[in-house]
């Protein structure tokens, strides 16, 4: 959502659900976030009820109808056994199921506005009349708690605004955005295709697109070469021990293609989830000293993750991808330096392409949340202030962003804006403490000890499809040469 239509703080999505109230009878309501570009509803309408994209405009009227009744916006706090009772007689199963297992007495709040009312943390506006445009964008299926084993509700998402002009505005900005959209242009330009016999999520590349993926990786081999990375390949698949060993699996497991079963008892393999725990294994074949590091390990390393099919979005959002992946092995003193070397590259990258607007982000952890993550307070401590320092250093302005790290560590995150404005994130450098000693690796210091050492992870474009699908809109395909 745009500030400004975000300064809304949430009262359209009430908005939206009284219109449907009095639109469809007996509807039931699910979550109503608001999301990066206006907000969302997932609702079940009552039997033999279809809500299609035909009927947006109807509800968009009926939206405004309501906003002009100025409502004022009540705010209550309300008990866990009053709310049950209350979402119970108006036959709301879902939000009763939410209260039921998620929301804690002395927790829950609601807000009513004429004769709808709703779950909320707020805050919201005051009253309904400051909403003077609003637009519905499409509809969407979406399981019930994103689980498929659940039923499939309608999603509606629309985006409001307290002028009609900055409607204007953003109505405009969808056309240019359709205009470039990488998904119709990559098959108007033949770069990439997906087929249904082959796979959802699973994109091919065609030989004008496998041209345009194998100069991008040219283009960064030539960047890397002054650092003397040694690229490698490793497997498509692993024991599914190697990801329980990393914690990929506690942590990423539900994401992830499930085991595969070989005809040997108890043999498990894993489509390849990550790089970095065969890079470990790269490190730990033969024994390492002070002076072999920095180690620095590079592979176009093809991942796969198990996106759920409602999520899949062309080139941006798929099952299998490729990332220009590295893992540098380096003493503690060296993390700093290291770290700015990253920053350096990317940078690097991101002038080759003209991506001359963009912001980078220190993702933490959640400090209220620890189980979410691995790795002793002191670790945590150290590399979270390792990348203050290097941003310092390179003076790039940096603002945090709590509980958006790795579970194994923290990381700088770059963000970057295209030719019309949209954020997306590219690029990623990460401090990791914990992996290297969960494989146990190690170096001999000058003192003939033996010590562990620090990871980086890193890659500039991120994935080579996503790093395309961007640079396809940002350029509506008229590619840079370089």
């Amino acid at each position: 959502m745009t500030k400004k239509g975000k300064r809304l703080f949430g009262i359209h999505q009430h908005l939206l659900a009284e219109a449907l109230q009095e639109l469809y009878p007996g509807i039931q309501f699910g979550f109503g976030p608001s999301v990066e570009n206006g907000f969302f509803y997932d609702v079940m309408p009552a039997e033999g009820q279809v809500i299609s994209e035909n009927d947006l405009p109807k509800i968009e009227a009926k939206m405004l109808e309501l906003a002009k009744k100025d409502e004022p916006v009540i705010r209550k706090e309300i008990s866990k056994a009053d709310a049950l009772k209350a979402f119970k007689a108006d036959g709301q199963e879902y939000k009763y199921e939410h209260i039921d297992q998620d929301l804690e007495d002395g927790t829950i709040t609601t807000y009513t506005q004429g004769h709808f009312t709703d779950l909320c943390r707020g805050p919201h506006l005051m009253s309904t009349g400051l909403i003077k445009a609003v637009k519905l964008t499409n509809v969407a299926g979406a399981f019930w708690r994103g689980d498929a084993k659940r039923e499939q509700m309608t999603r509606i998402y629309g985006i409001s605004f307290p002028k009609k002009k900055l409607l204007d505005e953003y109505l405009l900005l969808l056309e240019e955005a359709k205009k470039r959209d990488h998904r119709k242009i990559g098959k108007d330009m033949e770069l990439f295709m997906f087929s249904e016999r082959v796979g959802k999520g699973l994109p091919i590349w065609l030989p004008k697109g496998t041209q345009l993926r194998l100069r991008l990786q040219e283009l960064l081999r030539g960047l890397l070469r002054p650092y003397n990375y040694q690229e490698v390949i490793t497997p498509g698949i692993g024991s599914k021990s190697l990801y329980v060993t990393s914690g990929h699996y506690a942590h990423y497991g539900k994401d992830a293609f499930q085991p595969i079963h070989t005809p040997e008892e108890d043999e498990e393999y894993m489509l390849k989830p990550m790089n970095c725990p065969h890079h470990c294994e790269v490190y730990a074949r033969k024994p390492r000293s002070y002076k072999d590091l920095p180690l620095r390990i590079a592979e176009f390393g093809t991942v796969f993750r198990y996106e759920k099919s409602g999520e899949l979005h062309g080139l941006t959002r798929v099952r299998t991808f490729t990332q220009d992946d590295a893992h540098i092995f380096v003493r503690p003193d060296q993390v700093r330096s290291e770290f700015e070397n990253n920053i350096d590259i990317i940078l690097k990258v991101f002038k080759t392409f003209k991506f001359d607007n963009y912001e980078a982000q220190i993702s933490l952890r959640d400090p209220k949340d620890k189980e979410k993550y691995i790795g002793s307070d002191e670790i945590w401590d150290e590399s979270e202030n390792a990348i203050r320092e290097a941003c310092k250093e390179k003076g790039l302005q940096a603002h945090e962003e709590v509980g958006e790290a790795a579970f194994y560590g923290p990381k700088l995150d770059f963000m970057v804006k295209d030719a019309i404005g949209r954020k997306w994130q590219l690029g990623t450098i990460q401090v990791d403490y914990n992996l290297p000693a969960r494989f146990e690796l190690e170096y001999t210091a000058d003192d003939n000890s033996k010590k562990t050492p620090v990871m980086l992870h890193r890659a500039p474009f991120g994935s080579l499809e996503r790093f395309v699908a961007v640079l396809i809109e940002h350029t509506a395909g008229h590619f840079p040469l370089c």
